[in-house]
């Protein structure tokens, strides 16, 4: 479970970091992350809520953290009676975006073609299954302790 933990950990700090590249300024990249129609972004989100979406990425990776490495663990003692839950709660939401919300993002989106739309269906939508999947098994397994 140690493994599986530090993947997600990797994943969503440089995922993280990626978004805070981005609310910066950074421009590497943008041109995949978000749907569009006709060549559109269908929202731009501003420096704020990029930052934000960094900070609950990295939220992500310590509750991975707390979850692979046990209960005892003394770099997160606030966060122990929440790790499971929590774990739970991120599998769901992750494995919910891979399905999709049928129009733009997810493996069910009816909005194809964009460069968006590609990066979704081949990278997107399965890390965010697996990811999910990987939550859900670090959750379960802490709950036979």
């Amino acid at each position: 479970m140690e493994t599986i933990a530090i993947i997600l950990l990797i994943s969503f700090v440089g995922l993280a970091a990626l978004h805070l590249y981005w609310a910066l300024g950074g421009k590497f990249g943008m041109s995949a992350a978000l749907p569009e129609i006709d060549g559109a972004p269908v929202f731009t989100p501003g420096a704020v809520a990029t930052i934000a979406v960094a900070f609950v990425l990295t939220g992500f990776g310590l509750i991975a953290l707390v979850l692979g490495f046990g209960f005892g663990v003394s770099y997160a003692p606030a966060l122990t009676p929440y790790a499971v839950p929590l774990g739970f709660t991120f599998g769901g939401v992750l494995v919910l975006r891979a399905v999709g919300e049928f129009k733009y993002v997810g493996f069910f989106k009816r909005v194809k073609g964009s460069k968006f739309a590609t990066y979704d269906s081949w990278l997107f939508s399965p890390f965010c299954l697996l990811a999910g999947g990987a939550f859900l098994a670090l959750a379960a397994a802490q709950l036979k302790h």
